[in-house]
């Protein structure tokens, strides 16, 4: 009798995170490259905030360059339209909820024109909807390490932001953040033993190596690390090899992401992520 094919099991349906609609309520300039959009409205009923600090969303652009108003779902507009003109998503972290005031802010990076959804936030006005999807999310502080680090551009700072408001009150350890100049720092909460470095790169964002060499040079304590370490891709790379060859850190110490790429879109950038170029894990 000929032995049965063998069977595979079929791989899990990965959950679509839900959409949401909601309506700007404000605009708040941060820095000199940091812009704070809060939304809310009706549309916030649906959002369930996430527990984890690095808490993400996924905001849809239409080909006119602004984010979609919900009058439309993005299956029907796949559906009508040419792919060429399918919507597209930028990847933005959500800095606070406020389930009381039924309000979430989420920070954008401003460089002029450059890019989508930063022009956008640079002028965006109260009653404009905007549709996005999440939280996504994978990072929190953990409570049992003996001290914490934190390596990030601009592009993380809200991620990083927030770790630090949910950190231990007795916590120890360093956040070291790089920025353009003075003119981006901005006032954070952390607790007294972690101290916060603020590192002026100078030049346009993805440029030198200011970030990896800080994290290099940092004189490094006993105990175990918790680390957070997120923004341009290559820079990333760098910290892979201090974490890991240099400090002999476990994989489930570290925290370490991409968030985007010098001189890619964020749709090549996300395309790259498949192959050996995009990898940082």
């Amino acid at each position: 009798m000929p032995e049965a094919p063998a069977t595979r099991s079929p791989a899990p349906v990965r959950r679509a995170r839900p959409v949401h609609t909601m309506q700007v309520l404000r605009r708040e300039q941060l820095s000199r490259h940091m812009v704070r959009i809060v939304v809310g409205g009706p549309g916030f009923d649906s959002f369930h905030p996430s527990e984890c600090t690095d808490a993400y969303c996924k905001i849809w652009f239409g080909p006119d360059g602004r984010p979609l108003d919900g009058s439309v779902s993005l299956e029907t507009l796949r559906e009508q339209t040419e792919r060429e003109n399918w919507p597209v998503s930028r990847t933005y972290t959500v800095r606070w909820v406020d389930t009381v005031k039924r309000e979430l802010a989420m920070d954008f990076v401003v460089h002029g024109a450059e890019g989508l959804a930063g022009p956008w936030a640079a002028g965006a006005q109260p009653g404009e909807r905007i549709t996005f999807g999440g939280p996504g999310g994978g990072f929190s502080p953990d409570p049992e390490a003996d001290w914490y680090l934190f390596a990030a551009d601009e592009s993380a700072l809200p991620a990083t932001a927030a770790a630090l408001e949910a950190l231990p009150a007795d916590a120890i350890g360093s956040a070291l953040i790089e920025v353009h100049g003075p003119e981006d720092e901005l006032p954070l909460t952390a607790p007294d033993g972690v101290r916060i470095t603020w590192l002026h790169r100078g030049s346009a964002a993805g440029a030198g190596q200011v970030l990896a060499e800080a994290v290099a040079a940092y004189p490094w304590p006993s105990g175990r690390v918790q680390v957070f370490a997120h923004g341009e891709r290559e820079a990333m790379k760098e910290l892979r090899e201090i974490f890991f060859n240099r400090h002999g850190l476990e994989r489930d110490q570290v925290s370490l992401s991409g968030y985007w790429a010098a001189g890619r879109t964020e749709d090549a950038f996300q395309a790259e992520k498949r192959t050996p170029i995009g990898k940082v894990l």
